[in-house]
This record gives C-alpha cells, structure tokens and sequence, in this order.
C-alpha cells in the first residue's frame, strides 16, 4: 500500500474511530450491557468511561486532518487500547459475569489497535 493510500485509510479510520468513541459507547452500554458495562449496573463507571472516550474521539477527529502532526495521540489510542483490553481481558475471564466482554468491548479495543497501528505511516515515510 502507497504511503498517500495508508495516510487516507489512516484519516478514515481516525473519524471512523472518533465518531464511535463520541457517539456509540453510551448507545453500547444501554444495548449489551454483558458486552460492554462493566460493574452490573451499579457503578459510576459507564459514565467515566463515556466521558474519557468522547474526549478521546474529539481529539481523534482533530488529529484525522493531519495525522502525521499528532502521531504520538495516535500511538497513545494504539496502546491505551492494548493495554485496557488486556486488563479487561483478563477481567473478564477471571470473573464469570464479565465474560460476555469478550466478545464486547474487549475485541473492538484490540481491533481498533490493531487498524490504527497498521495504518500508521512507517517512521521514513513519517520524516518525509
């Protein structure tokens, strides 16, 4: 893949990414709670948890105009992701009432890594 092509996949994804961390997660949380909210119900989490990533998917937007000027935020949605699927994956297995996680919010975290990642210009191309 072209570096211009990997830039505008890159673009695409950060408002892909962004509109769903501002927009979907609260939706998630009220539809498949099993998948999504954690704390059954009766915690403040959800509500944490909506704040951080609607902050995060504004910022996501803004650095899609010039993702080459915010490489470290994106490396920082890459392994933030990485990191808070894994705790959680392994939250979810320990504890029996979180295992619908696994196929929640803990997939869509390593996915949304794993694209972001991928699609991130190699550091050559970044210099040029």
């Amino acid at each position: 893949m072209s570096a211009v092509t990997r830039l505008t996949y890159l673009r695409i994804a950060l408002v892909v990414v962004g509109l769903i961390a501002i927009f979907a997660v609260y939706p998630l949380f009220q539809l498949w709670p099993s998948g999504w909210s954690w704390g059954h119900g009766h915690s403040h989490y959800p509500m944490m948890i909506v704040g951080i990533y609607a902050t995060l998917g504004v910022f996501l937007l803004l650095a899609a105009r010039d993702p080459l000027q915010h490489r470290s935020l994106i490396w920082f949605t890459v392994w933030s992701s990485v990191v808070h699927g894994g705790i959680m994956a392994v939250q979810a297995v320990s504890d029996e009432a979180e295992r619908g996680h696994l196929l929640g919010d803990v997939p869509a975290l390593l996915l949304i890594a794993l694209v972001l990642a991928w699609l991130m210009p190699k550091p050559a191309v970044a210099a040029a």
